[in-house]
């Protein structure tokens, strides 16, 4: 195991989905006429790795070129609340990949930006993370910042001492010298090696690329691995309860390889950093893949904006969702004492779709969970001051221990949690799942929580009694 961040390097890119319906033909050419609906923002290439790294819930650092276009500013306006960002220069314009849809069915896809990362040398704060590295994965999208000189010198020099994981691209850079793991997708090994024969691609590769091993990615038939010093190729299956997986399998590769990373820098050996990522890339696709990361461009129309107005009822805004082709987003929790934590998540549950409802706990099962103190404030208090954010379109209140019953009356297209319950039982989480719907764990805020507050209140109050208590020396 090794201490020190995880470190991405490499090339981001903005990510839009246009989403709309087609029921008619343009008089001008047998093409469909597309209404648009609704617009989705995400990063993509080593920004959705970090992004995806992030829901770790530990430290992770973005080596990128960023441009200072609209593109550009819209990725760092999507990245900057959950990633720690240290920016190089990019040459030309932010690369964007438009994908257009009708009903779910995609119709065309449009790729602007002629933008690849330049400079001879990297930013001083990028230079000092890249030596306190427990970890680096390099994110190659083909964009040119794999290939910077001075930044080959320092991952041969890391790759030598800590995990460095590399997920190649055909138009990218060749892997430094003794990564820990490259990770080629099926094509892209085939053409690296120069073969199809799956037996020797992985041998070829770890010669070629002087690598420790080599984790050719296949989809939803796993992985197969080779390591350098046997040159022994292992299959890593996709395990059957991760079977079930979706269309959309955008990332994929990204959460391969950003899991392979996180388990060597954890001391895993190659074959089990294999298996894990093999598990953890089903469970990224199965949970709604890249589309989880989305941001609404814009804001659903309707919503009042008068925190004065009567809360809407939770069951009407759901029926409303669902009868327009919106997504539905709930979460849930105490929300007692509300600060920047709950905020932040809340805006992020928000933005993955069309309307956000909260389901809280009653006074009377929040005092079962967390004692005969809790809570601070009242559920109708509670219920009020969530009422008044923008980001939250509904409140409803449940009694039960678990909002199992309620979601399974709600029926939301995801069920949004912080990355703090990345270990910890769900029991919703299957109802939720049951109706179609996914669950989403956004990242948190370090160190805010309302039983830490408490806390800290508590230790300050005993602090003034105790110094009350020392006689003061006559003046």
């Amino acid at each position: 195991m090794t201490s020190g961040p995880l470190i991405i390097v490499g090339d981001s890119l903005l990510d839009v989905d246009i989403e709309g319906s087609a029921d008619r033909l343009s008089p001008d050419a047998p093409v469909p006429v597309v209404d648009v609906q609704r617009t989705w923002n995400r990063p993509g290439g080593a920004g959705l790795a970090a992004m995806i790294a992030a829901q770790s819930g530990e430290e992770v650092i973005l080596i990128t070129a960023i441009g200072t276009d609209d593109a550009g500013e819209m990725l760092r306006e999507l990245l900057d609340p959950v990633v720690d960002i240290r920016p190089m220069r990019l040459r030309g314009s932010t690369p964007c990949k438009t994908r257009v849809s009708a009903t779910g069915v995609p119709l065309l896809r449009l790729d602007t930006g002629d933008g690849s990362a330049e400079g001879a040398a990297l930013p001083s704060e990028g230079t000092g993370v890249l030596a306190d590295a427990g970890a680096i994965l390099i994110s190659d999208y083909g964009r040119g910042v794999s290939g910077l000189p001075i930044l080959r010198e320092q991952l041969t020099r890391q790759a030598a001492r800590i995990p460095v994981v590399w997920d190649p691209h055909p138009r990218g850079a060749e892997p430094v010298r003794q990564c820990a793991l490259v990770t080629p997708n099926s094509a892209e090994a085939a053409n690296f090696s120069g073969t199809d024969e799956l037996a020797d691609q992985g041998g070829r590769l770890c010669d070629r690329w002087q690598a420790r091993a080599v984790a050719i990615t296949r989809g939803d038939r796993g992985a197969i691995l080779t390591e350098a010093g046997s040159m022994i190729t292992t299959t890593v299956p996709l395990l059957d309860r991760q079977a079930r997986l979706r269309p959309d399998t955008c990332g994929a590769g990204d959460a391969f390889a950003v899991a392979a990373a996180e388990a060597l820098r954890n001391g895993a050996d190659a074959r089990g950093a294999a298996q894990k990522a093999v598990i953890k890339a089903a469970e990224y696709v199965h949970a709604g893949a890249a589309a989880c990361f989305s941001i609404a461009s814009t804001r659903s129309q309707g919503r009042e904006s008068n925190p004065a107005m009567p809360q809407r009822d939770a069951f009407e805004v759901a029926d409303r969702i669902r009868r327009t082709g919106g997504r539905l987003v709930a979460t849930g929790g105490c929300f007692d004492l509300l600060h920047r934590g709950h905020v932040s998540l809340l805006e992020q549950a928000r933005a993955l779709g069309d309307a956000l409802i909260v389901c809280l706990n009653s006074d009377s099962s929040l005092r079962r969970a967390k004692g005969p103190g809790r809570p601070v404030v009242s559920q109708q208090d509670r219920a009020r001051v969530l009422s008044a954010l923008a980001a939250v379109d509904s409140v409803v209140i449940f009694d039960e221990s678990t909002p199992a019953e309620l979601l399974g009356k709600l029926r939301p297209d995801i069920w949004v949690k912080g990355t703090d319950y990345a270990n910890r039982p769900m029991p919703e989480a299957d109802t939720v799942r049951q109706h179609g719907g996914q669950v989403v764990l956004v990242p948190v805020i370090p160190g805010y929580s309302t039983t830490r507050l408490l806390g800290t209140a508590s230790q300050q109050r005993n602090n003034e009694l105790i110094r009350s208590d020392i006689p003061q020396e006559a003046s």
